[in-house]
């Protein structure tokens, strides 16, 4: 019995397990990793797991190397007019995935105790570095790629690229040289993840992206796109709201979150919680275009004229260049002069009416975003007669 409990823990200090024998034995990536598959429960203790997972780096990076050479020698070579010699691609890229996820997964077994309780790292700050130096190398293979139409390519080497960086593992390496691109690379991998269907990897990858100021509102656009677009039920709605509710918590400012939530609130015929949204904020923000606009909106569908006209009036003036808002606050207007029960109160409705359609056509002339022809005829026809050289002229307007 002596002798049996001397052979185990010689085996197990020793770090030199048959399992791990194999594993190591194996110089093909695909082998190697197949055996740590099938033996991990055999390896002895975190640290031979810990050099097990370190092997495959080792056979992963031993291509990428390969690669990465051939295009330097490529590189000399254009520039001292030889010729040059083709390399892996996709084996490139592949492998270094395989490299970053098993440096990432050695790293983890390499920072628990050993076999004697002690933690002693041995592959991390290697390996991390190693791995980090040739990763960018993914956006440019994810470029070629996405011309290619190989969208699964795509978002494997450019989700994997994110990834990485948002790892603990990497957290100590140099981030500052990718910081003009990774929000871009990390917005596209959103958009490849959301076609893939992969939302939650989407919202992963426009979290990212949001953090750089160039692609924050198109990721926060695509972002409530993509979360919209996957609801099937109330309970969807619900939860949509409330990750819409702690968007807003956190950034009250952002308009277009503002608008997704007041839209949801719509939607769901929530008209309380929707007054109650736009009043709030307007208590903060009292210039803000989006609530303004969206509480004349309100107003419009309510069939209150007064209302709409006077919060549409005031967004009209938050951001004078919205046709959208000048064609509504036209039609409020237009409904008011109407329904005035004295000639003067009409002619000023219908004055005012016409002064926002006219701007709505200044502002569209093609009639593109805001459809103002036919309110904007009825106005000048309303005010001037059917006869007026004015009313004429709107209505040649109108097609």
């Amino acid at each position: 019995m002596m002798a049996m409990m001397f052979a185990a823990t010689a085996t197990a200090f020793a770090g030199n397990s048959d399992a791990l024998k194999a594993i190591k034995k194996s110089k093909d990536y695909a082998q190697a990793a197949e055996l740590l598959k099938q033996n991990l429960a055999q390896l002895a203790d975190n640290a031979e797991k810990a050099e097990a997972y370190n092997h495959l780096v080792d056979l992963a990076m031993n291509k990428v190397t390969n690669e990465t050479g051939t295009i330097a020698e490529n590189q000399l070579a254009a520039q001292m007019g030889g010729k040059a010699k083709d390399y892996d691609t996709l084996g490139l890229a592949d492998n270094l995935c395989f490299a970053i996820e098993n440096a990432i997964e050695c790293n983890k077994y390499d920072q628990l105790p050993n076999a004697k309780g002690k933690v002693k790292p041995r592959y991390a700050e290697k390996n991390a570095a190693r791995v980090w130096a040739v990763r960018p190398n993914l956006v440019n293979i994810g470029q070629t790629e996405a011309q290619k139409g190989n969208d699964a390519g795509v978002l494997k080497y450019w989700g994997t690229f994110v990834d990485a960086g948002e790892d603990p593992f990497f957290a100590a390496q140099d981030h500052n040289a990718e910081k003009d691109y990774i929000g871009q690379v990390a917005f596209f991998a959103g958009r490849y993840a959301y076609q893939a269907g992969q939302l939650d990897k989407a919202n992963k990858y426009f979290e990212v992206a949001k953090r750089d100021p160039q692609q924050k509102q198109d990721a926060i656009n695509f972002q409530l796109y993509a979360m919209r677009s996957n609801l099937k039920t109330r309970e969807d709605s619900l939860g949509y709201v409330n990750q819409l509710k702690q968007m807003y918590e956190a950034e009250p400012e952002n308009d277009v979150i503002l608008d997704g939530l007041n839209a949801m609130y719509e939607g769901m015929k929530d008209k309380a919680a929707q007054t109650a949204l736009l009043d709030n904020h307007l208590a903060k923000f009292p210039n803000s275009f989006t609530a303004l606009a969206n509480k004349g909106l309100m107003a419009v569908n309510d069939n209150n004229a007064e209302e709409g006209a006077k919060w549409l009036r005031k967004a009209s003036q938050a951001k004078p260049d919205n046709p959208v808002v000048w064609t509504y606050l036209g039609a409020c207007l237009s409904v008011l002069a109407a329904n005035a029960t004295d000639q003067p109160t009409a002619q000023k409705n219908y004055d005012e009416a016409i002064a926002a359609f006219d701007k709505a056509k200044e502002l569209d002339p093609t009639k593109a975003q805001a459809n103002w022809g036919y309110n904007r005829y009825q106005a000048y026809y309303g005010r001037y007669g059917a006869d007026d050289p004015k009313t004429k002229a709107a209505e040649a307007d109108m097609k």
